[in-house]
């Protein structure tokens, strides 16, 4: 499949974020690294090349067998040919798969990225005889294809995906463009999305005399000690000023190239092509931005003024954000610890979802061990369904920690379940479903450790806990997405300065996060270290389209608890096959109504109301 105009096929992460620290943590059971041999044994295994041959001798069989020919075959070809071009493409998303965990274990070995620069390439040339099949498909007659689904249950079968794939055919250039869009993106964004992982990969700050990797410097912004992590954020302002030239330019590049491709296609705004690969409509989007900017107040000015208090401060600096609160003791959790957790979570809600838990847990599937060279986030990888996925993770031992497991254990589950029942291609799940799974699964975490805990000082700091991540999946990924749609908006006129780019950061931080604020000029480079703006552009939205859908949907769980568990795994197995109000349906919730997005912002404004209401720490 192109990544010009379809969906990618080597999946972006589906969670993931920067700032971790890469000190290990010290215990008696260290998180684990993963075991990729389930996929191949090592870059030069001979399967590879193997592989590589084989499915070269398919692609060009494929073009010669059905390229033009689609317009006249009858629905039992087209079953055939859907059938034979997903086998390709999964024996090269495996390959795919291999190389980007590869090279997302090991960032900064430069065998690593010259392996995964090569399976690109090789992909791409691969591809190329693939090209004509999604673009002649969406030349297909309405009607020729609505006859055939009724006359052939298997062709039936793959409505959700030429659904999905036709929703791009207003935007869909000539063969012969499609083709140069696709060989250039090897050498083109491709090559600058490279240049900026290995160059973050590589960063370091200097701290204390010593130069520490940049991920281990931001985790110091949760310094207890005010002044430590006033160090740290002017370490990293430095280091990031030292890299800035490069940072706006690889911005600047990619937003032109977007541009650029855009305006060929038609796409009306800049992030309609990421809304037409969610299945939302341009509206929903609208209607949830608004809702969640309308709630600045109730919900971020609101909890930091009170964090501000708790902490003794009349002003909040950036480096405060993160700040813990005082006088709590910053309890660790070893890895066997946090496993344990979050399986009874999962077990807890519902037996399948506690062995589908386990099986992630007892296999060499996870990469948790913080060590350095690693990949600085979290993900979770699908994958192909003939494996499994696998997550990504850097374990500290902190709550919070044992919270992103459980969120990469949701999105696990979701591509277990989806990969088993639906297949390569009708199990993508689009953006905004994607992180259902995963914010479920945080929040049966959360309510775990918060029953379990006795401690008044203790519940109370979960319950902030949660309330900040909750803040930082939505109000701070909509004050990105804010960011991007300026950005990419200014970008279209001409360059965009180093200046412009932080004064655009610095006014939506401050309209988000509020006036408690007081937002210093070295933060003005701090939009430049956020990986999704370079990965994939507007995702950032998605989180808070999935915490509000979550927060919606776990309300539905506490007033009706019976059948819940069994609709939420059909809901899960469904991959990408149903939209997001096919999806909700059976639940009582409908995404399109400007009230659903405001019954999620409620739960986090809930929360805040019961720290408002508790005694002073």
């Amino acid at each position: 499949m192109t990544t010009s105009l379809f969906m990618p096929r080597f999946a972006s992460p589906l969670h993931s974020h920067a700032g971790t620290s890469t000190a290990a943590l010290q215990g008696p059971m260290p998180a684990p690294r993963w075991d990729l041999s389930d996929l191949y044994a090592a870059p030069d295994d001979p399967a590879i090349e193997a592989d590589f041959t084989r499915l070269s001798q398919q692609a060009e069989a494929f073009a010669a067998r059905w390229k033009g020919a689609l317009k006249e075959a009858s629905p039992a070809d087209l079953v055939e040919a859907l059938t034979c071009y997903e086998e390709i493409e999964e024996g090269l998303g495996k390959i795919g798969s291999y190389a980007q965990l590869l090279f997302a274990a090991h960032t900064t070995d430069a065998a690593c990225g010259r392996f995964a620069q090569s399976v690109r390439e090789r992909s791409t040339e691969i591809s190329a005889h693939l090209l004509f099949f999604p673009l002649e498909l969406n030349r297909l007659d309405d009607a020729a294809l609505e006859a055939g689904f009724a006359a052939n249950k298997e062709l039936a079968s793959w409505k959700p995906y030429l659904r999905d794939l036709r929703v791009f055919q207003p935007y869909q250039l000539s063969d012969e463009v499609e083709r140069v869009l696709m060989d250039l993106s090897v050498s083109g964004r491709n090559a600058w999305v490279r240049l900026f992982d290995e160059t973050m990969a590589g960063l370091t700050a200097h701290l204390d005399g010593k130069d520490y990797p940049l991920g281990e410097v931001f985790n110091r912004l949760t310094d207890s000690n005010r002044a430590e992590r006033e160090k740290a954020a002017k370490a990293i302002s430095a280091t990031l000023a030292k890299h800035n030239k490069l940072l706006v330019g690889i911005t600047n590049t990619l937003a032109k190239d977007k541009a650029t491709i855009d305006t060929m296609r038609g796409y009306p705004r800049p992030v309609s092509s990421r809304n037409r690969a969610n299945m939302v409509e341009d509206e929903v989007v609208d209607a949830l931005t608004q809702a969640v900017e309308s709630s600045f107040p109730r919900l971020s000015h609101r909890y930091y003024s009170m964090k501000a208090r708790w902490l003794g401060l009349d002003k909040l600096e950036h480096w405060d954000r993160n700040a813990p609160l005082p006088n709590v003791e910053d309890k660790r959790i070893d890895w066997e610890a946090g496993k344990k957790i979050v399986y009874n979570a999962y077990q807890s809600f519902d037996a399948d979802m506690g062995a589908y838990a386990n099986k992630f847990l007892t296999n060499p599937w996870i990469d948790a061990a913080a060590v350095p060279g690693k990949s600085s986030g979290a993900f979770a990888h699908p994958v192909v369904p003939s494996a499994h996925p696998y997550l990504l993770m850097n374990y500290h031992g902190r709550a919070r920690d044992v919270m992103t497991l459980a969120h990469e254990m949701g999105h696990g589950i979701h591509q277990l379940l989806a990969g088993q029942k639906q297949g390569y291609l009708r199990s993508s799940t689009p953006l905004t479903l994607a992180e259902t799974a995963s914010v479920f699964g945080e929040m049966l975490t959360f309510q775990s450790l918060l029953e379990a805990e006795t401690s008044p000082q203790r519940r109370h700091h979960l319950l902030a806990s949660k309330v900040e991540d909750m803040l930082n999946t939505v109000v701070r990924q909509i004050a990105f997405y804010q960011f991007e749609v300026q950005v990419h908006d200014e970008r279209r006129k001409g360059e965009v300065s180093a200046e412009k780019l932080g004064k655009i950061w610095r006014d939506v931080q401050t309209r988000s996060l509020g006036p408690i604020f007081n937002f210093t000029p070295d933060y003005d480079l701090y939009w430049s270290y956020i990986p999704h703006f370079i990965h994939a552009p507007f995702y950032v939205y998605a989180y808070a389209f999935g915490d509000c859908l979550v927060n919606a949907l776990y309300g539905v769980y506490q007033d009706q608890p019976e059948g819940f568990a069994e609709k939420y795994k059909e809901m899960l197995a469904a991959g990408g096959t149903l939209r997001h109000q096919e999806l909700l349906a059976p639940f009582g919730l409908n995404a399109g109504d400007p009230a659903f997005w405001n019954r999620g912002l409620d739960v986090i404004s809930g929360l805040i109301d019961q720290l408002e209401a508790a005694p002073a720490l």
